[in-house]
Parts: C-alpha cells; sequence; structure tokens
C-alpha cells in the first residue's frame, strides 16, 4: 500500500516527493532532468521541491519546463534565501521564482534557513503573498525545536504548515524532541537528503552490512530501503532527488515497502536513536 502524508488542509499525497537540489548546472543534462521529474509526476510523486538557490533559479527553470501543461499534477514547493525573506524582498523573490516556474502561484513557500530577517517580518511578507494569492501556504526549513517555537509564538506562525530539514538513518537528532514537537502541532517534517548526501556518511550507510542484508531480504535496493526507513514514521515526507527515469521508479516502489520490527530493531542496533538532545544536522 503506498504510504501517503497530509499536510494540513489538503488532500493525502505519497509521502515520497521529488527533490531538485543540483537540478539546472549543467545544459548538458537539462532534458534528463525535465524527462526525471514528468516520469515522477507519472508514478504519482506529486510534491516538487526546489528553490531560488539550487543553481541560482536554475533548478527552478528545469521543473518550470517539467510542468508546462501539467502544473495541476504537482503540489509545487519553493524556498526563499533568507536575505530575502523581508516585507519587500520576499515578494520580488517570489515573483522571480514565479517567472521561472511558469506558474502564477506556489503551494507552498518555504524560509531556507533562518537569518537577520525578524521571524515576524517574514509571517508578514508571507501573508501578504498568500492574499496576493501568489503562495497557497508557507514554512520554513532548518529550523530547531527553539527556532520552532519562536515561532510559534509569533502572531500567524501557528499557520507554518511543515519544516524540512536534514534526516536520515545516520542523522537521526531530530527524533529527540524536534519531529516529536512537530507531530504534537500536525506539522509535517519534509525530509532532505533522505539517502545522505555524497561523500563519507553515505558510503557508511549504503556499505554497511546490516542494511545490505535487510535490503537483500525485501529484495531491494539500499536506497529503497533508506527511503522506507525514512517515511516509516507519521508525519515524514522524503524528498530525495532523482536525475533520471529508472532513479525516480526505483524512489516510487520505496512508497510500498514495510519493514518489519525485527528489521527496525536491527537498523536501531546499526544506528541508534539519539539519547539527548543534539544540534540539527545541516547540508
Amino acid at each position: 500500500m503506498t504510504k501517503m502524508i497530509q499536510f494540513r488542509g489538503e488532500a493525502p499525497i505519497p509521502a515520497i516527493g521529488q527533490g531538485t537540489w543540483y537540478m539546472g548546472e549543467s545544459p548538458a543534462s537539462h532534458q534528463q532532468e525535465v524527462a526525471a521529474l514528468q516520469a515522477g509526476l507519472d508514478l504519482g510523486l506529486k510534491l516538487i521541491d526546489t528553490a531560488e538557490m539550487y543553481a541560482e533559479g536554475g533548478a527552478e527553470m528545469v521543473v518550470g519546463e517539467a510542468l508546462k501543461g501539467r502544473r495541476d499534477q504537482a503540489w509545487l514547493v519553493s524556498k526563499v534565501y533568507p536575505w530575502n525573506a523581508g516585507e519587500v524582498d520576499a515578494i520580488d523573490a517570489c515573483e522571480r521564482s514565479l517567472r521561472r516556474l511558469q506558474t502564477d502561484y506556489l503551494d507552498l513557500y518555504l524560509l531556507h534557513w533562518r537569518g537577520n530577517v525578524p521571524l515576524e517580518e517574514t509571517i508578514r511578507a508571507m501573508e501578504t503573498l498568500q492574499q496576493q494569492g501568489k503562495i497557497r501556504h508557507w514554512g520554513v526549513s532548518n529550523f530547531d525545536t527553539e527556532d520552532m517555537q519562536e515561532l510559534w509564538g509569533e502572531p500567524g506562525g501557528e499557520a507554518c504548515l511543515t519544516n524540512q530539514v536534514l534526516y536520515h538513518l545516520a542523522s537521526r537528532g531530530i527524533e529527540y524532541d524536534l519531529l516529536p514537537e512537530c507531530q504534537l502541532r500536525d506539522v509535517p517534517i519534509m525530509a532532505y537528503c533522505p539517502l545522505a548526501q555524497a561523500g563519507r556518511l553515505r558510503q557508511t550507510l549504503f556499505s554497511d552490512p546490516r542494511v545490505q542484508q535487510i535490503a537483500q531480504q525485501q529484495g531491494i535496493s539500499v536506497a529503497q530501503l533508506l527511503l522506507a526507513w525514512v517515511i516509516r514514521k507519521e508525519g515524514v515526507i522524503a524528498i530525495p532527488k532523482a536525475s533520471s527515469v529508472a532513479h525516480v521508479q526505483e524512489n516510487a516502489a520505496a512508497l510500498n515497502v514495510v519493514l518489519s520490527g525485527e528489521q527496525l530493531a536491527i537498523l536501531n542496533q546499526a544506528f541508534p536513536p539519539p539519547q539527548t538532545k543534539l544540534p540539527l544536522d545541516v547540508v
């Protein structure tokens, strides 16, 4: 059964979406990236996540092309730089994103990380964008528990729809307090880098014999196992990037993977959950 997630006031969507970090950087990859996103939509991976930061707007342009004639099939998310999150600048930044995405509205607009603009000012900017019909919802990214508490304490802060943070099997710090707190308030977590980023950590995960053994038991790839692990919890959606059609198909198939209690216990032993508060991991 396909694992679903529900954002407040929205219809349920599959708990795996499509990330676009590193897309739009090479003209040679452009058509392949467009095709991958369209294949994801064909498979029902409705949520597409991008940002003005990715390739300085290049990723948004890839998404815009992928969505031509099928904008209504996507649940579109973009993010604003912290220094563009003021009352006037956020309007301009959002309009630039909309032009690159070739659409007149975003389903969700996120503050990419916390900067020097006061939260109350960013909330006002988001509310203005909502009133103008340019965004339907707003949220944040890379906010730790204290940041969320502060946000929820601001007038209008309760409207924050989601928090997008780094989360994967080898980075479980959010399970200590941030994830439970967000679950309590019906604020889903969007997990970026659910397969870990390139480098040592990713190698550790992909080469771990226990991880490999469970993937073999299930008849799936290690990547599918890691995605299934991330979305095992209620209120979590994973947004892996897939730059090829085959990769997207693999990601989509992970929606139907169910890990047994015994398998989860083995993974807990291999990569233990946090016992204390840890600083939020950020890439």
